[in-house]
């Protein structure tokens, strides 16, 4: 059965596609603004009529599915699946050189050993140390790696098992949580790792995920290099990579 969009109000002939059309054409300046907000933070090599048309899919999978008696406006249900649907387009470009990928795992195992080492974040010093790199050499590393956290934060890999954190945050299958609060538990270590971090790098994060500010406007902000904005915010992305890698470990097997 056919599933109309929102706002339908004729009958299931021509209208229908007609109404779905004047829909797609009255959100497609909401698809180029996410799509230009995302790609103004990519390499300048990435398409922004990729995204957009990625950003499309998004959208015709909003209008198509939304059901208006949520109490949820169009424009905010479509903008999560627009932005979803363009970040899953950018994972399956695998763009970044696997040199850089590879350099992003030695990091996070890097800082991973550093934490249980030291009982904390550990310092970008002794991070390097730990490389057996300068500081200088580690920081444009960071700058390397400051494009590759596509990935989503709460999907998580490791001793030959990966999988969403929100489907293991509960004890057991028959007592996981309904999804809303899986979301919940899962903000909540995200705090957690947040609120340990170096306070420079919990500015970064904020600003530039929160306030969706650009690389530029934060440097302005904090009254530091373009370039150090950069590399400070792909460390606390490396740093809560590893904080899920170790709630993803931590998650006993279930017998299959």
């Amino acid at each position: 059965m056919a599933t109309l969009p929102y706002g339908y109000q004729g009958t299931i002939d021509g209208d229908l596609a007609a109404r779905r059309e004047g829909l797609v054409l009255a959100h497609l300046p909401q698809v180029r603004l996410i799509a230009k907000r995302i790609h103004d933070r990519l390499p300048h090599y990435v398409s922004l009529d990729d995204l957009v048309s990625a950003g499309v899919v998004g959208l015709l999978n909003a209008i198509d599915n939304f059901d208006p008696g949520l109490n949820v406006q169009l424009n905010t249900y479509a903008e999560h699946r627009i932005r979803g649907a363009i970040m899953d387009g950018l994972r399956e470009m695998d763009w970044a050189p696997r040199e850089i990928r590879q350099k992003s795992k030695l990091v996070e195992n890097v800082i991973r050993t550093a934490q249980q080492r030291v009982g904390r974040e550990p310092t970008e010093e002794e991070i390097a140390s730990l490389l057996k790199i300068s500081v200088s050499e580690y920081q444009r590393w960071l700058t390397e790696l400051q494009h590759i956290e596509l990935e989503r934060l709460e999907y998580a890999s490791g001793d030959n098992r990966s999988g969403n954190l929100l489907q293991v945050i509960g004890d057991d299958e028959e007592s996981w949580p309904s999804a809303i609060v899986e979301r919940s538990e899962l903000e909540r270590r995200l705090a957690e790792a947040i609120d340990r971090m170096p306070k420079t790098e919990r500015t970064v994060l904020s600003l530039y995920y929160y306030e969706e500010m650009t690389l530029r406007e934060i440097a302005e902000i904090m009254g530091i290099h373009l370039s150090r904005v950069g590399q400070l915010r792909a460390q606390a992305v490396l740093r809560l990579r590893c904080h899920f890698q170790k709630i993803w470990l931590s998650v006993p097997r279930r017998k299959t």
